[in-house]
């Protein structure tokens, strides 16, 4: 298959659902050859096999686990021989005992208080009901994950000397603080790490960087009140959420040669809900 990324092997984190999936089908459609990670392994195997083209596969792997990472990419370069392109997509933003139902109840109701013209005494607290275990497996997937397979990948690259590309999928949270306190902290994080790996990285030819989705419609949204969501919407200047195929779109042009001049850009794509 002909396109943009024709002859490019690309993985994809979190590749079987939402942003993920899309980005894969994107990449696949421009002619890359794709390996699809997911803690779900029958579900990347799926999308795999539904990918335009030929020579995809699909992998488990929860990259949260070095060793799980560092596994499936062993299996990548038997397959592919090599890694030129890597979406770093796969996240969370819930983790267990992690003051999620505490803060979004308490947001309900302060905005309840204020409707009924009443002094507000609810908050939306979160730090004081957040586990260590719950703040962990954000940090643990979102940031953590990211650094596995950024290390995995460019051990490949490096190896093979002929540059790449890295895009992680970030959050307009970065910059507005706005959500859950492990995630918005995560995904600030995955910023820096961009940022730090881009100057890195240069004399290797491999650029590293960034996207920064607005609320996407997603199965991770499933978790945010309905209320909620609709305030996210109607803040939107655009008003709507991104669809999944917007944000892939985003992806495989940094992915691209189209631009081979940006390292260490964080690209927003967020319908002019947060200006960065």
């Amino acid at each position: 298959m002909s396109g943009a990324l024709s002859g490019k092997r690309a993985v994809v984190t979190g590749g079987a659902q939402g942003i993920g999936r899309a980005i894969a089908e994107r990449l696949a459609a421009d002619g890359a050859r794709v390996a699809v990670l997911d803690i779900d392994a029958g579900a990347a195997g799926g999308t795999a096999e539904a990918l335009a083209g030929g020579g995809h596969i699909g992998l488990a792997c929860d990259v949260s686990d070095s060793g799980s990472v560092d596994a499936a990419f062993a299996e990548i370069a038997g397959a592919f021989g090599g890694v030129d392109i890597l979406v770093n997509n796969a996240g969370t933003g819930r983790g267990p005992d992690d003051g999620s139902d505490q803060m979004y109840a308490g947001a309900a109701e302060r905005a309840a208080q204020i409707a009924r013209g009443e002094a507000p005494t609810a908050h939306a607290d979160q730090l004081i009901h957040m586990s260590d275990a719950g703040w962990r497996r954000v940090m643990g997937v979102n940031l953590d994950g990211m650094f596995h397979c950024a290390r995995a990948a460019v051990r490949l690259m490096a190896a093979g000397g002929h540059g790449g590309s890295i895009v992680n999928i970030a959050s307009t949270s970065a910059a507005s603080g706005e959500g859950p306190l492990h995630y918005v902290t995560s995904k600030a994080g995955v910023v820096g790490l961009t940022r730090a790996l881009a100057r890195e990285l240069a004399t290797r030819g491999i650029r590293v960087n960034a996207v920064h989705p607005g609320p996407t419609d997603t199965p991770i949204m499933q978790s945010v009140p309905d209320a909620m969501v609709a305030a996210m919407e109607a803040a939107i200047p655009l008003g709507r959420m991104a669809r999944p195929a917007e944000i892939a779109a985003a992806v495989a042009f940094l992915a691209s040669e189209q631009a081979s001049y940006a390292t260490g850009s964080v690209l927003t794509v967020n319908g002019g809900s947060y200006m960065v």
